[in-house]
């Protein structure tokens, strides 16, 4: 599938979402073991790394603009945006911390949001959320860019596995917009194997 920064989203109205919420939960259950195996493990890791719990939440927004609370392991300082409030994730970002940019490059950081994914704020597959300020600050400077809200949110997707997370706010859009615009069991399979190779090779690390 090729970018067309200029490509228009068009949701259809299929049973493939259904599909994909029921695959979530099931997914999810049988994954949770081997999960809160590996979030105990690196929470251990984050608290004896760095001053400050180990669990990192943030208000996102996601689908049809509810915003919702996300769970992550704590990667960064604790007074990372004291001074700055919310800005773009940047790669090499000096605010990460030793044990973070660990669970970063492996995107360990990312199992709690699994809880996201059964209660239903999240997908495994889709679009990453973002803060609502900055969704509504890139809406003003890239028209189109809330269209990502028209499907839930994902804890991997199309922009993650081929761009990584600090490409720009335009080419993640491109990339969902794709995304969004072929969604099919086959596409999602692509995601999912691109995703074990983003994890063992560390590319698009932030």
């Amino acid at each position: 599938m090729n970018v067309e920064m200029n490509e228009q989203i068009r949701v259809k109205p299929t049973g493939y979402l259904v599909f994909k919420r029921i695959a979530d939960v099931i997914l999810t259950i049988l994954a949770s073991p081997f999960i809160i195996i590996l979030v105990a493990i690196f929470a251990v890791a984050v608290k004896v790394d760095s001053k400050g719990p180990a669990f990192y939440t943030q208000m996102r927004i996601g689908k049809d603009q509810k915003e919702f609370k996300i769970y992550k392991l704590r990667s960064m300082r604790t007074d990372a945006e004291n001074e700055t409030g919310s800005v773009w994730a940047e790669k090499d970002d000096p605010r990460v911390t030793k044990v973070g940019r660990f669970i970063r490059k492996v995107r360990i950081d990312e199992l709690p949001q699994f809880f996201n994914v059964l209660i239903g704020d999240m997908s495994i597959i889709g679009p990453r959320p973002e803060r609502a300020d900055l969704t509504w600050q890139f809406e003003r400077e890239i028209p189109g860019f809330a269209n990502r809200l028209l499907i839930r949110p994902g804890i991997t997707g199309w922009a993650q596995v081929n761009g990584g997370y600090d490409i720009s706010p335009a080419e993640k859009l491109a990339y969902d917009t794709v995304y969004i615009n072929n969604m099919s069991l086959k596409q999602d399979m692509v995601i999912v194997g691109k995703t074990i190779g983003v994890i063992f090779t560390g590319h698009g690390a932030r």
